[in-house]
């Protein structure tokens, strides 16, 4: 079943940059160039743009994990398959691409569907951006970050970045990770406040998976009004944030789901949470 309001175009459930599936729940995109650290590329910037796009209207979807196949997440831009290319581009097609980047990171913001990252290995320059995007950061004790754009003579605020990670990590530590481009371990990237979940590698996938689990059965209103939220109100004044809290507020107090944490209340026993 589909929602009355999606157009004419089927939704894609094919992808062919990327591993794509959906079990109970809970969709996983899965960068599988392992031999390559899972680099993205033209194509799989603009399919990860265009299913962030369609996964609202996947009524079977309430969360979101990304995950990198192999030894780490995700190495950032292919070398050969990008940067080889950018080079003998005009400025014309050289925003077209910066903008395409860009609608990635905006759309996982914008998307009303939690979103997990799983960080094993390296997560480097766009990869580091996705992961910084993300809702929720579960990293195996190999993770690493690096944001490493000045490292190759671009911009260290590529994709959002400079607009993100000073909300993440304080304007400091930001200046630190955008400006010198050095790679931070795990536990570095923890004390930093990047981290939501620091495991051991063995444990990423069984933690991914719990947190997953619990957002997935959780009252998903409820989560994506949250999400909404905390992305809105990073540039509003108080006064602003606390009209738009309360109207949300009042819109959810007329929800089913709402209703249900009270039966479920007073007759002792866990909501059943409906999304309505």
């Amino acid at each position: 079943m589909t929602y009355r309001f999606h157009a004419s175009p089927r939704l894609t459930e094919d992808w062919r940059h990327f591993r794509f599936g959906k079990a109970d729940g809970v969709a996983t995109v899965t960068l599988d160039r392992p031999e390559k650290l899972n680099p993205l590329t033209f194509e799989s910037y603009a399919d990860l743009r265009d299913l962030l796009a369609e996964l609202p209207h996947h009524r079977d979807v309430r969360v979101l994990v990304i995950r990198g196949e192999g030894k780490g997440f995700c190495g950032g831009g292919d070398v050969d398959e990008i940067i080889g290319e950018l080079i003998k581009m005009e400025p014309r097609d050289l925003m077209r691409f910066t903008k395409m980047t860009g609608a990635v990171i905006r759309a996982m913001r914008e998307c009303p569907i939690p979103i997990i990252t799983a960080v094993h290995g390296i997560a480097a320059g766009a990869g580091a951006v996705v992961a910084l995007a993300s809702d929720f950061r579960v990293v195996g004790h190999s993770g690493r970050f690096a944001f490493l754009f000045t490292k190759v003579g671009l911009s260290g605020g590529d994709m959002g970045a400079a607009y993100l990670l000073p909300r993440v990590a304080g304007l400091g530590r930001a200046t630190e990770l955008l400006m010198l481009g050095d790679t931070i371990d795990a536990e570095t990237a923890d004390r930093y406040g990047l981290v939501s979940r620091l495991v051991a590698d063995d444990e990423l996938d069984t933690a991914v998976a719990e947190l997953a689990r619990r957002l997935a059965d959780g009252p998903t209103l409820a989560l994506a009004q949250t999400k909404s939220l905390l992305t809105a109100e990073l540039d509003m004044s108080i006064s602003a944030s606390m009209e738009l809290d309360a109207m949300t507020q009042a819109l959810l107090m007329t929800t089913r789901d709402h209703a249900e944490f009270h039966a479920a209340f007073t007759e002792r026993r866990a909501p059943r949470w409906e999304g309505r």
